[in-house]
């Protein structure tokens, strides 16, 4: 219930400040009318004097105890005092003498909020919606669409704010309220079919023609949703988050240089933003255009230097270019916010493996196998290293941890004929290689990936030509 303190004039809030204080302290002749204490209390509740405004309104209240006004601004500084209980009995008294003032209702929702009985606060709010309409039947029903938020009873708060649109369609605080709320509820449908209705009526509405591009964007319908926001930009071209959705709709369709377009243009209209800077790398880096993406993530970084996923998407940027020292550099910052991203790591293990870095490689793998066990990748990626390495009987007892964790995978079954071969175990390394094309022959290629050369062996060639022959390839 507070308003700005500069409302006041200086000389007159001076005679009314010391006619009060005249009264305060008894003197001959000294009297003030119900308004004057009115404008005092809010003058000493403005600069939050509230022991001054308590005192100001008790003897108002003393002075005229039929003064509904009074006793609504009393409770009110009970409430911001915490006396909530006691708030409530004064307001009891305010509604028998005019029951007609909203602040009255609002004030006894407030008051039951802090003491947690919402349920009361709402059937408060939902009788004084049956005696008030217009302007302030809206803010009863903003004032409920709060307590249901207080409450997690959130399809009500949707309720609540279609009902606002339904009787004031151009409300500004609904039609940005039920844009989340729409989203958190998934009741997309319902919005489109309330803000079509709005924009019929009113077609230069930017805001209903936003929550319409949003509800379709809910619903994944992406071209509607671009058309609508075209709309939104149309009637306001600084609308900056219609921009913003947009490009997320284009990206969504892998339309990348028109999200680059939309989302270039938040950046000239806002403040500069990290995820929107990454956004841009985003489709840069989908159009391989990897020194532009770079670019952007590094506009990103600098605003978000402790995100390790940027500096990890930096590195893969260098990674699709080969260039494995480039991304070492960059994974070297990601792995030292996060030292146990799987991801991370693995990008690491690569990168070093590349570089015949083998044992900074094996420690990488080993550290993502560590993470996830079961992940068949890892394994992958920690045997190859070790066979690239020359270090087969390690490779070997790794390749049986891994059959053995992530069940019999023919994956593994296949590395293992590979290993033994490389071991000058021939015997060993067909029945592996039989078992594997038995299981699943379709895995070979990533067999002859680890070594080529298995090709010149006779006996690898004849039984691959038999399961040729029998055509379960």
């Amino acid at each position: 219930m507070k308003e700005n303190p500069s409302r006041y004039d200086n000389d007159d809030l001076k005679e009314l400040l010391k006619r009060y204080q005249n009264l305060r302290t008894g003197l001959y002749n000294s009297f003030l009318d119900e308004e004057s204490f009115e404008k005092i209390i809010d003058y000493f509740d403005d600069v939050e004097e509230l022991p001054q405004a308590l005192e100001a309104v008790e003897l108002g209240v003393e002075q005229f105890p039929f003064s509904s006004a009074l006793l609504i601004k009393k409770a009110d500084l009970m409430i911001a005092t915490r006396k909530y209980n006691e708030a409530l009995h004064v307001l009891e008294k305010a509604e028998l003498l005019d029951s007609s003032d909203i602040n009255l209702y609002i004030l006894k929702t407030d008051a039951y909020l802090a003491l947690d009985q919402q349920d009361k606060a709402v059937v408060i709010l939902q009788e004084a919606l049956q005696h008030f309409d217009g302007v302030e039947r809206i803010e009863l029903l903003l004032e409920l669409a709060d307590v249901y938020d207080d409450y997690e009873e959130f399809d009500k708060i949707f309720d609540c704010l279609k009902l606002i649109l339904e009787e004031d369609p151009n409300n500004e605080e609904a039609l940005y309220k039920i844009c989340f709320w729409t989203d958190f509820t998934g009741r997309n449908e319902e919005s489109i079919r309330l803000h079509q209705k709005i924009i019929d009526e009113y077609p230069y509405n930017e805001l209903a023609w936003f929550n319409l591009a949003a509800s379709f964007q809910g619903l994944k319908l992406y071209e509607k949703a671009i058309d609508a926001y075209k709309y939104a930009i149309a009637i306001d071209e600084k609308f900056d988050y219609a921009y913003r959705n947009m490009g997320d709709a284009f990206i969504r369709l892998r339309k990348f240089k028109d999200a680059i377009e939309a989302l270039e243009k938040v950046i000239e209209l806002s403040r500069p933003e990290d995820v929107i800077f990454e956004a841009i790398a985003h489709c840069y880096d989908k159009l391989s255009n990897y020194g532009q993406a770079r670019i952007y993530y590094r506009k990103a970084s600098h605003l978000n230097s402790d995100d390790s996923k940027l500096y990890y998407k930096l590195a893969c940027t260098y990674l699709n270019e080969g260039n494995w020292q480039g991304a070492v550099k960059y994974l070297e910052t990601a792995i030292r916010i996060h030292p146990n991203q799987p991801e991370y790591n693995l990008a690491m293990g690569e990168c070093k493996m590349e570089l015949k870095e083998y044992r900074d490689a094996i420690q990488n793998f080993s550290n993502v196998v560590r993470v996830r066990p079961k992940n068949v990748t890892s394994w992958e990626a920690l045997i190859r290293c070790l066979y690239n390495a020359n270090f087969f009987e390690e490779a070997l007892e790794q390749v049986q941890s891994a059959i053995s964790v992530t069940g019999d995978k023919p994956i593994f079954i296949f590395y293992e004929s590979t290993i033994y071969f490389a071991l000058g175990k021939s015997k060993q390394g067909l029945l592996q290689l039989e078992k594997a094309m038995s299981k699943a022959p379709k895995l070979l290629k990533k067999m002859v990936e680890l070594n080529p050369s298995i090709l010149q062996y006779q006996s690898v060639v004849d039984v691959i030509a038999r399961y040729k022959k029998n055509k379960r390839f």
